[in-house]
């Protein structure tokens, strides 16, 4: 994770997508002003700051081309809770299905795990030293003598050293041991909390994350926290006591109020295949799977309240991004309340070979760099010539114009076809480096560029 959104300016923002993302300025330029605009309202006067709404975006543009990219390295980049979800997953309210509501609930969750985790670093330590007293008192269980026979305790004050003298140079021996890891692979047995989903399963079809909250509260009443006795290595049981201790010194009510506010003011949802949810003119009556959920969507991207099980949760705040290829539709087939919901239009354009070559070699996570460092952990370097490059770009885009236009994605196929011989060879070319020249890759991709019927499946 980057700055948080309160220090990165839109040009900044743009820099940092530039660094995944080839292309598409006036996408990154739209999302980066839509980030900064949460800074902004936050500094507003509080008569005012509730009356400014997020500015919703639509990205228009064929797959592959880093609509799903883009926000997902915005939430990466501001840091806030982030929730990517496909709206053809959803089914109107009364149907089978997850309702749209479940989105802010995922959301939710998704916050309160972050804050957990940023508030269990503050405690880390304290875990440590209180899971390790805890591993000492099961490695050496108190010992309590007979009240009828004081003699081991006179005698150890004869000797000069008493019981208990005697068992914290024991336990200090052992701590010792601990911290060298002399006995990690002994044998302990200990309590651990046995999951309440794992008992409440058969309630509910897709687990207790889907039941209404108070459905689920009834049940963790009804069914109380189980323990069962289990025998691990030491080295497992320090992760399971440390767990433990830190959430006892977590304060949950601090992180559910943490995460709620996070999530009603700077949370992120990336609604993808928009478009399939889209009807047509032609449409005979409501329809369940499309725009019966066009409607249930309308009032959380409006701004409603939403029940979870962590409380109630105002989404009049959180920021929408949908995207959608748009082949068979286009947004004004969206019912118009919708429309009026997302007020600013991008549209993404196709990729170019240029963009391709570039794809291929400049980002952090450019193809031809993975591939590289895949191949050196056999001991096999990749010579990767321009010419090369240039070419497996002109290759894509062929293949891209003779079949489905899947832009950046037909990268990943045909590099993998190009490689396949010597990723499988790889460990017996120890040593070797490998030169990928134009006439390499035409002669591996030759088969794909002369049959158009067999390139139909190279997807």
């Amino acid at each position: 994770m980057g700055k948080s959104e309160d220090e990165l300016t839109p040009a900044q923002i743009v820099a940092e997508l530039d660094t995944y993302i080839i292309g598409q300025e006036k996408a990154k330029k739209s999302v980066a002003i839509a980030l900064r605009n949460r800074y902004r309202r936050k500094n507003l006067p509080e008569d005012l700051k509730d009356e400014v709404a997020p500015k919703n975006i639509i990205m228009i543009g064929p797959t592959g081309v880093g609509k799903t990219e883009i926000a997902r390295r915005l939430s990466n980049i501001s840091g806030a809770p982030f929730m990517k979800v496909e709206a053809t997953k959803y089914t109107e309210v009364g149907y089978v299905g997850r309702d749209v509501e479940s989105m802010i609930r995922d959301l939710t969750n998704i916050s309160v795990n972050d804050v957990k985790k940023e508030l269990s670093e503050e405690v880390e330590t304290i875990a440590k030293e209180r899971a390790e007293e805890d591993l000492l008192d099961i490695l050496l269980p108190p010992i309590s003598f007979p009240r009828k026979s004081p003699a081991p305790e006179a005698a150890g004050e004869r000797a000069g050293t008493s019981p208990d003298e005697k068992r914290t140079k024991t336990r200090d021996r052992f701590r010792e041991m601990l911290k060298k890891g002399e006995l990690e692979d002994k044998v302990v047995e200990l309590e651990v909390k046995q999951p309440k989903t794992q008992v409440l399963g058969m309630f509910a079809g897709t687990g207790l994350e889907d039941m209404d909250s108070n459905i689920s509260n009834m049940f963790n009443n009804i069914f109380p926290e189980k323990k069962k006795r289990k025998k691990v290595m030491v080295k497992e049981a320090r992760k399971i006591l440390e767990e433990e201790e830190r959430d006892k010194l977590i304060d949950m009510d601090k992180v559910v109020k943490i995460a709620i506010e996070r999530v009603e003011q700077s949370g992120i949802v990336f609604l993808d295949e928009i478009d399939k949810i889209a009807t047509k003119g032609s449409s005979h009556g409501p329809d369940v799977s499309r725009e019966g959920v066009q409607r249930d969507i309308l009032p959380i991207v409006e701004g409603s309240t939403v029940t979870t099980k962590y409380g109630a949760v105002r989404t009049h705040h959180i920021l929408f991004i949908a995207a959608g290829a748009f082949h068979m539709s286009k947004p004004s087939d969206l019912i118009p309340e919708l429309q009026g919901r997302f007020p600013i239009r991008v549209e993404l354009k196709s990729l170019t070979t240029d963009d391709l070559e570039k794809i291929l070699t400049l980002p952090k996570n450019a193809l031809v760099k993975q591939y590289s460092a895949l191949l050196k952990t056999e001991g096999v370097e990749l010579d990767f010539r321009p010419d090369a490059i240039k070419e497996i770009a002109k290759i894509a885009t062929f293949v891209n114009s003779q079949t489905e236009n899947i832009g950046a994605r037909r990268l990943y196929t045909i590099m993998e076809l190009l490689l396949e011989d010597v990723s499988f060879s790889a460990p017996e070319l120890k040593g070797q480096t490998i030169p990928v020249t134009v006439d390499y890759v035409r002669s591996r991709l030759k088969e794909v560029l002369e049959n158009k019927d067999l390139s139909k499946y190279i997807l």
